[in-house]
């Protein structure tokens, strides 16, 4: 396909195009939030497996916290601009 097919299709639905764009930032945002919460978890447990009796209170690093962090609000900031972008396309 050529460039000048593909802006023809893009401008012909720009709504359905920017609705899809949301589709992919809210997938790979619910992706990021999960994983980061699977990983957690599994830290978790692996403390737990370890025979550390208290480990919910178990200190983590202070990098993994800050990266967890990161992530936590990267993926919620990918999911609002998604619901964002899909409101706004509604509205076209």
């Amino acid at each position: 396909m050529s460039l000048q097919a593909l802006y023809a299709l893009f401008n012909a639905q720009p709504a359905r195009w920017l609705n899809l764009l949301a589709l992919f930032l809210a997938c790979a945002g619910a992706w990021l939030l999960l994983a980061t919460r699977q990983r957690e978890q599994a830290a978790v447990g692996s403390l737990a497996v370890g025979g550390n009796a208290n480990a919910m209170a178990a200190p983590q690093d202070d990098a993994t916290q800050r990266l967890n962090r990161f992530f936590y609000q990267f993926g919620f900031g990918c999911m609002a601009f998604a619901l964002l972008l899909s409101w706004g396309s509604s509205q076209w």
